[in-house]
Order: structure tokens, then C-alpha cells, then sequence
């Protein structure tokens, strides 16, 4: 919990710090919004500790080569790239051709090209950082991953209610919010110990209460 002036963008390094500090465990991916986290924090998780920050590309940015769209990267004569790994000793991403190759063959420097090109990752934070956006596991995080996030933002302020409180002392939010959390973590242990049905659609049949007629009194 913090004050409302203070930027969201500012308790991920604290946090990944007191998560190495107290528990010496840090996670390898930290997937958020994108209009929240500055590059430098983003360069500070990945040098201090080696944590891929991953966000959307916003609209104001300008992409930087390899790329051509978050996830389309291309080779200064327009032949498609693959992501070929992260050297965390210089910090640099390696790139190669496509396979199969669809210009290289008619490209006019291929005699000179050794079909691999290499990028650092302060380039771009947001584009290269540690995990290209590019590569299928980043989308997968962003695209599948982050979703989670609104859903759960979206009970904690609606059914729970917190979207119409106004609170202006600190040491009451705190409590609130520690309320809120374990109701989201006791909601999620309860639907983590249901039985597991073996009907796909069973969460959407219909069920009828049974109003105990047939007992006899």
C-alpha cells in the first residue's frame, strides 16, 4: 500500500529487492502495464538481478532495429529474424536468419553475411530487455498472462466494493487491502480444492435448488 501520488512504476524495484533481501527468490518474469514502468526501472531488474520486465510497446514509442513491429523483426535487407538467445555477460541479443531463409539467396551481400546479427539490450528495454517482445513466450505472457490481471483487479473493486471507497488514511487502507487480499486468496485455495469435474461445460449447465418436499418432517 502507498499514497495515491505516489507512481505504481516505483514499487517494482523495491518490491523484487525485499523479495531477494527476505526470501532470496526473485521472479525471472514481471509481466505489466504498459503506460507504468520507465526503461530505467526495467535496465535496474534487468542488470541487478536478472528479470525480464515485460510491457506492450506503447504508441508513442519508436521501434529500434531489428525490429519493424513488436513482433516482426528484420535484418537491415528485410530478411525475416529469429531470436537466437541473450548473452547476460555483455548484455547483448543475438539474432539469425529465418529458416528457411527466404532472401538471402538473392541478397547482395550474402557472401559477407554470416546470416547472425547482434543487439544490445539497452537499445530498448521495452523491445529487447531480456526477453525480446518478438518471441513466442513474451506474446504468450502478454497476451495470455496479463489478462489475468484485469479480471482480478475487476472482483476486487467490484464485488468486493473497494471501487467506492475514498480512504485517506494510510494505516486504515493498509487494512483494508490486507482484508481484500486474503479474501482473494481464500477464493482462489477454495476453487483450487473444488473437485474437478469431468464435463467441459459444467460451470454453465443449469442447477435447480431442491426445496426438501420429498422428507418427510
Amino acid at each position: 500500500m502507498a499514497p495515491a501520488n505516489l507512481g505504481e512504476g516505483g514499487l517494482l524495484v523495491p518490491s523484487l529487492g525485499l523479495c531477494v533481501a527476505r526470501w532470496s527468490w526473485r521472479p525471472d518474469y514481471v509481466v505489466a502495464d504498459m503506460g507504468y514502468l520507465a526503461a530505467a526501472n526495467k535496465q535496474i531488474c534487468r542488470q541487478r538481478w536478472q528479470v525480464a520486465v515485460l510491457t506492450h510497446l506503447r504508441c508513442d514509442m519508436k521501434v529500434v532495429p531489428p525490429f519493424e513491429t513488436e513482433q516482426r523483426v528484420l535484418c537491415p535487407q528485410g530478411q525475416p529474424l529469429r531470436w537466437l538467445g541473450y548473452d547476460v555477460r555483455t548484455q547483448e541479443h543475438w539474432f539469425g536468419a529465418a529458416e528457411p531463409p527466404q532472401f538471402c539467396g538473392s541478397c547482395w551481400s550474402q557472401s559477407q553475411c554470416l546470416r547472425q546479427f547482434v543487439y544490445p539490450a539497452q537499445s530498448h528495454e521495452t523491445l529487447l530487455g531480456k526477453l525480446p517482445l518478438s518471441t513466442r513466450a513474451a506474446q504468450l505472457l502478454l497476451q495470455k498472462v496479463r489478462p489475468w490481471i484485469e479480471a482480478a483487479q475487476s472482483y476486487e473493486k467490484n464485488q468486493l466494493g473497494l471501487a467506492d471507497l475514498f480512504l485517506n488514511s494510510l494505516r486504515l487502507t493498509w487494512c483494508w487491502g490486507l482484508l481484500a487480499d486474503a479474501v482473494c486468496l481464500l477464493r482462489a485455495r477454495a476453487l483450487r480444492m473444488m473437485p474437478p469435474s469431468n464435463h467441459p461445460l459444467a460451470e454453465l449447465l443449469p442447477e435447480q435448488l431442491t426445496l426438501g418436499w420429498d422428507q418427510a418432517p
